[in-house]
């Protein structure tokens, strides 16, 4: 069975990515199981930090990494918080849920997008960047038990769910599905090439 890193300290990241990867036969671990740091995310992109953490993961472990860096942009807010999700939250989702809501709400502007960048790195240093967005529109009260991070708030185009009421279907259809299946393309061809 393969190994892949990957890139994140977050849970909710890495039981996403293990049901993703399953099926390809991965055996999957993450940086914060590994006990490895997380490097600063000092690009002002979303493929640049994605690419910091997997060379990181990737050139620590002396394994094949994949780093995501992904968030939420509000229309309302000018497109923030994008790449500073997770800081703009800290460790308040329900407050920012409240904040992003009421600038929604301030400017009648619920649109809202998710994008995620994927970075497929290589201990050698080479790497592969594949992006994937999800539009939609912030939920006026947030919904659902299910996902983590902003999914609650979030109710992509075609649906009347949020990320956190869709259980399953959001593997199927998130900005992070749509980058798997780019990367997901590339690791089938690496396993099928190989002696």
């Amino acid at each position: 069975m393969k190994k892949l890193v990957i890139a994140t300290h977050n849970a909710g990241k890495l039981k996403e990515f293990q049901t993703l990867l399953a099926p390809l036969g991965y055996e999957v671990t993450s940086s914060g199981a590994l006990g490895l740091p997380e490097p600063a995310e000092t690009a002002p992109d979303f493929a640049g930090n994605a690419r910091i953490k997997a060379l990181a993961a990737a050139k620590a472990s002396g394994l094949p990494a994949l780093g995501d860096d992904s968030g939420l942009s509000v229309s309302a807010l000018n497109g923030q918080p994008g790449i500073y999700s997770s800081r703009y939250a800290g460790d308040d989702y329900p407050g920012a849920f409240a904040k992003i809501i009421a600038a929604a709400e301030a400017k009648n502007d619920w649109e809202a997008w998710f994008t995620c960048a994927l970075c497929l790195a290589q201990p050698d240093g080479s790497t592969g960047t594949y992006i994937g967005e999800a539009t939609g529109r912030i939920a006026p009260a947030p919904r659902g038990g299910a996902g983590f991070g902003y999914d609650p708030i979030f109710i992509p185009n075609g649906y009347e769910q949020s990320y956190a009421e869709l259980g399953t279907e959001k593997d199927k259809i998130s900005h992070r599905a749509r980058a798997f299946e780019q990367v997901a393309a590339v690791l089938a061809d690496t396993t099928t090439n190989q002696p």
